[in-house]
């Protein structure tokens, strides 16, 4: 048994990474079927890598949520040689330096993955998710052929998470959609969404039979091994330990280094067996990237170049008004179906009416509709020598289409927007709601949009509070909502219960209020209720104190927080349970009791996670990195650390764990407020 595994196991490498199978597949099968029954006979013996495991398995009842040891950061993109070049000249800025080293490699179109393995045995998969907590996919990934169950070689690390991309070759795309086709089933739309949906099959025995592959390209955690000195080096340890990798990838210097290889790669891209939508760039050095560190969400040290956006014509049939959260009317045409960017697009924004004008878009026009990776499509221009003569102009409507409120223009916006406000428009309402509840926001699992239109529509909900008092025969009283899903429902409302403040103030959904908004308000005033007291007109101006807001932001802030129906939700809100740890009193951020100290946090603490202590680090004062460097003043260590756990033991940084990091704020602040 133990070595017809190890057979199996070296060629599936053989066949499914390094493209070079060694035996006719009628010879595997037989090997294969002969293990089979092996195994059935002596299931005590049978390998925890045994490819048999690669079969799939009976269905679960849900994906469970992990938690990233390191976050899945997404990257910053560029579409001109001019981005490119300043990202070159950031970099040398950055490092001091005439030159740098880049790693070039290619953009796949499919699905991030984060692999766990354990003294070389893979144990765990998860999709990016948020880029802190993803979907635990470790059954399906275990019927991809191409990833190794257990690594290469006798010095593997103790821990590593291999960051990468799991995709579908075009090939195999053609047969999936034509088996779909034979058993009379809806075809993908492309093979990013063949990808994904069957990487998300409750059933894995229905991955098994798709073909998935898969590309490293990153790392998570690394614990029980040195981390090689360049990106380049830690791919070609990647190929060493039997995972596989792209071979389109080479190490460029400078600006023109990386135009040369988008320019080489843009060349040959329809002629590679797989979907790309561009290259990514990255500072080869290790110990350079963690000089340049992060901004927000993303890497200084790396840059996705995209490929111009995919276009397509096709004719309007109408022109219609959608009405979004905060009462924008948008203008979208509504299109012949047509097939761009991988999907057939039906609908494209407009964007709003004088965009209409200057593009004189017209119903009936031949129009080009552009559409690049997950954006919007959107209407580019009109084909003038196709204009019927038939053509109308479009008019924005006098009243909301959802309510009959007038329509209304400030003189200084190019916005129009319907005036009834959530109180009495739907549509506000329900984009309102599906804001709180989104995964940025409150994160109500399960709660998606198709419910909260139901939820709306029957008059059971009608502001954030109501959310908080449904029940059991509320919910299944609703169509398709069985008494399981509907304890799902009420379970995660009971669990965002306990959020953060800056959560809070982001989910109110306030009007030019986002994320980082949200953050350096909860950071400044402390408490929702210093925000209220701030956001009055008498005492708007304290709201200018505040980092990231400007004029137009404290005015929007200001008028919906003085508002009484927004001000009674807030009070609603909180008679519900909503709690969160606030800060204390507010004051300026350089006085902060934590300014000028950068954190980093790494591994599973026991009471809370990692969100919620960066919370609490930011609300005093605190920066929180995704990276150690000589910079870090603390590295807070909970269980299962990683590499950065390691870092700061070689930096000498101070190394906090849960407790010590209450102790230190509950000082700081104390120290503030006396």
């Amino acid at each position: 048994m133990k070595w017809l595994a190890s057979e199996l196991n070296r060629h599936i490498f053989a066949y499914h990474v390094q493209d070079a199978p060694t035996i006719p597949d009628a010879e595997y099968d037989k090997l294969f079927r002969e293990l089979q029954e092996l195994e059935a006979a002596h299931p005590e013996a049978v390998s925890v890598d045994s490819p048999t495991y690669r079969v799939g398995a009976a269905p679960i009842p849900e994906f469970r949520q992990v938690t990233h040891t390191v976050p899945m950061l997404s990257l910053n993109n560029g579409f001109s040689d001019e981005d490119v070049e300043n990202f070159d000249r950031r970099a040398r800025e950055g490092l001091g330096a005439v030159q740098a080293e880049y790693a070039a490699e290619l953009k796949f179109d499919g699905l991030a993955i984060s692999l766990r393995f354990e003294d070389g045995l893979f144990v765990q998969a998860a999709t990016r998710g948020d880029g802190a907590t993803g979907e635990d996919v470790t059954a399906n990934i275990r019927t991809i052929r191409a990833i190794p169950l257990r690594l290469h070689g006798d010095k593997v690390p103790s821990v590593l998470e291999v960051r990468g991309e799991v995709l579908m070759y075009k090939a195999d795309f053609a047969k999936l959609n034509a088996r779909q086709r034979d058993a009379g089933q809806k075809e993908f739309a492309n093979p990013r969404n063949a990808a994904a949906g069957s990487l998300r099959q409750l059933d894995s025995r229905i991955t098994s039979q798709r073909t998935l592959r898969f590309f490293a390209y990153g790392i998570g955690a690394l614990e029980g091994a040195a981390m090689p000195d360049s990106h380049s080096k830690l791919l070609d340890w990647y190929q060493a330990l039997g995972l596989p990798v792209c071979a389109e990838r080479a190490v460029v210097t400078g600006a023109e280094g990386l135009l040369g290889f988008y320019r080489g790669v843009g060349a040959r891209r329809n002629a590679l067996p797989y979907e790309i939508d561009g290259v990514v760039y990255k500072v080869n050095s290790v110990e350079d990237q963690q000089q340049l560190g992060f901004v927000s969400r993303a890497p200084r040290f790396a840059l996705a170049h995209k490929f111009p956006a995919e276009e397509a014509l096709t004719q309007v049939q109408d022109i219609e008004v959608q009405v979004g959260r905060t009462g924008a009317i948008t203008p979208v045409a509504r299109l012949v179906p047509v097939f761009v960017g991988g999907v057939t697009v039906t609908n494209a924004t407009l964007h709003n009416e004088d965009e209409v004008r200057r593009k004189d878009i017209r119903i009936g026009d031949t129009v080009i509709v552009r559409r690049a990776g997950d954006v919007i499509p959107e209407v580019v221009a009109h084909v003038p020598e196709r204009r019927p003569l038939d053509a109308r102009e479009f008019v924005m409507p006098a009243a909301c289409p959802v309510c009959g409120s007038p329509i209304v223009r400030p003189e200084d916006e190019a916005v129009a927007r319907c005036s009834g406000g959530w109180t009495h428009c739907s549509a506000q309402r329900k984009g309102g709601l599906m804001h709180f509840v989104s995964r940025r926001a409150l994160d109500v699992e399960g709660l998606g949009d198709q419910l909260i239109e139901q939820l709306v529509d029957k008059g059971v909900v009608k502001t954030a509070a109501d959310l908080y008092r449904l029940d059991m025969d509320k919910l299944c009283a609703l169509e398709r909502m069985a008494a399981k899903s509907a304890q799902n429902v009420l379970d995660a409302l009971e669990k965002s219960k306990q959020t953060t403040l800056a959560r809070f103030i982001y989910s109110l959904g306030i009007r030019h209020v986002g994320e980082s908004t949200a953050k350096a308000l909860a950071q400044h005033f402390g408490s929702i209720d210093a925000l209220l007291h701030a956001a009055t007109w008498e005492s708007g101006i304290q709201l200018l104190d505040v980092p990231d807001v400007g004029p137009v932001v404290a005015r929007s802030i200001g008028a919906f927080l003085s508002d009484e129906e927004n001000r009674e939700l807030v009070a609603q809100l909180r008679a519900a349970g909503l709690a969160w740890k606030e800060g204390g009193h507010a004051m300026a951020a350089g006085t902060m009791p934590l300014s000028g100290k950068t954190f980093v946090l790494t591994g599973t603490l026991p009471t809370m996670s990692r969100d919620e202590a960066a919370a609490m680090i930011e609300a005093a004062g605190g920066k929180v990195s995704g990276s150690v460097s000589k910079k870090t003043s603390y590295v807070v260590a909970g269980s299962d650390a990683g590499s950065k756990l390691a870092k700061a033991q070689e930096l000498g940084i101070a190394l906090l764990d849960e407790a010590a990091l209450l102790a230190l704020l509950d000082e700081v602040n104390g120290a503030a407020n006396q």
